[in-house]
């Protein structure tokens, strides 16, 4: 017996290209985003002739499709559903793959923010924020081997930016200090509203290097990157 097309396909593949639904979604091709967009909608899983039929390809190019997202864990087994012949696989999308959707984590820490604000105002936010940053680079200088210098410390941390998403770099200014330069902010949106969350990054630098940090130029203030210079506590 043919599969039938999944529900709603006409209003998946409309909606699926809209802008809002352009995050991280946009780095994957149009019909693995299809693919993706069909599980999302079909949470008791699909066939690999369901999503053959319903986007007009071939059980070969979704299988295709299939293991590169499996590969990327996006997608998974869900297991089998039953057939006159043998056992169709059900594939639905793994944790990683619900994250490649639209979230709405900024609109939500903005409400936290301002909740906050109202309860201890501002500079008991800046002291909340601060404490924050100092717990968690406590927690990551924890797991780590004592650096043998400040230098390999802010190299350190220029890698755990990185891995959080900034587009940053260690640099040398003209005094022989050590800068990092980041040409983007992960909480850009928030902090332009609440200039309070840029206490957490600099609590965090501080704690994490053991140096003295000075946050040069900002973005959120009109820079063209955000550049903090360090120099050791210890000088």
């Amino acid at each position: 017996m043919r599969a039938k097309p999944l529900k709603q396909l006409k209003y998946v593949s409309t909606y699926l290209r809209s802008v809002q639904d352009f995050y991280m979604l946009d780095s994957f091709g149009l019909r693995q985003q299809d693919i993706l967009k069909l599980m999302l909608e079909n949470k008791e899983g699909v066939t690999v002739d369901e999503l053959s039929q319903s986007l007009n390809i071939s059980r070969n190019a979704v299988r295709q499709h299939l293991a590169v997202l499996e590969r990327d864990g996006l997608v998974l087994q869900f297991g089998a559903r039953p057939s006159k012949g043998r056992p169709e696989l059900l594939y639905g999308l793994a944790n990683k793959g619900k994250e490649a959707f639209p979230r709405r984590y900024s609109w939500f820490a903005e409400l936290l923010m301002t909740a906050l604000i109202n309860e201890v105002g501002h500079e008991g936010l800046n002291a909340k924020v601060a404490e924050m940053g100092n717990r968690v680079a406590s927690e990551l200088r924890a797991g780590r081997r004592t650096p043998a210098s400040t230098a390999e410390s802010i190299k350190e941390l220029n890698v755990l930016m990185r891995d959080l998403g900034y587009s940053s770099k260690v640099v040398e200014d003209d005094a022989g200090e050590l800068v990092i330069e980041a040409s983007n902010c992960v909480f850009h949106d928030l902090a332009s509203k609440h200039s309070e969350v840029c206490e957490f990054d600099l609590a965090l630098m501080t704690t994490f290097t053991q140096s003295e940090v000075c946050h040069e130029e900002c973005m959120v203030r009109g820079g063209k990157r955000c550049r903090f210079k360090f120099k050791s506590s210890q000088a």
